[in-house]
């Protein structure tokens, strides 16, 4: 287990998380987003909707589960196979596919 002390800002805890070790992030988004950060980042969606809409930004849609096409052990075996495939190299995100990899350092105190 590890701790990390950052907000919530998608940039900068993602560059956080990267810089405390983690080797695969888990980016769960309703709205999608471009953003790819320092490991590869596996965009999932809470809804079918925005991951038609975005197929370029979105590796995992869970939204299957709301639409009633797959069953929670079948998202479960599909989303833990896919995050083992990108571990291990075998298939890429799209923020790394596309380049995406944005940093943000964290700063205590006033910023201008």
């Amino acid at each position: 287990l590890s701790l990390l002390e950052a907000p919530g800002n998608d940039g900068i805890s993602s560059t956080a998380m990267t810089a405390s070790g983690a080797t695969v992030l888990l980016f769960t988004t309703g709205r999608g987003t471009p953003l790819g950060f320092p490991a590869p980042t596996v965009k999932i969606s809470s809804n079918s909707e925005i991951a038609a809409k975005k197929p370029h930004w979105i590796d995992f849609n869970a939204g299957a589960l709301l639409d009633g096409t797959t069953t929670p052990e079948q998202l479960a075996d599909e989303r833990f196979a896919y995050i083992l495939d990108v571990a291990s190299g075998r298939a890429q995100t799209n923020n790394e596919k596309t380049g995406h990899r944005e940093i943000a350092i964290w700063k205590e105190g006033v910023t201008l």
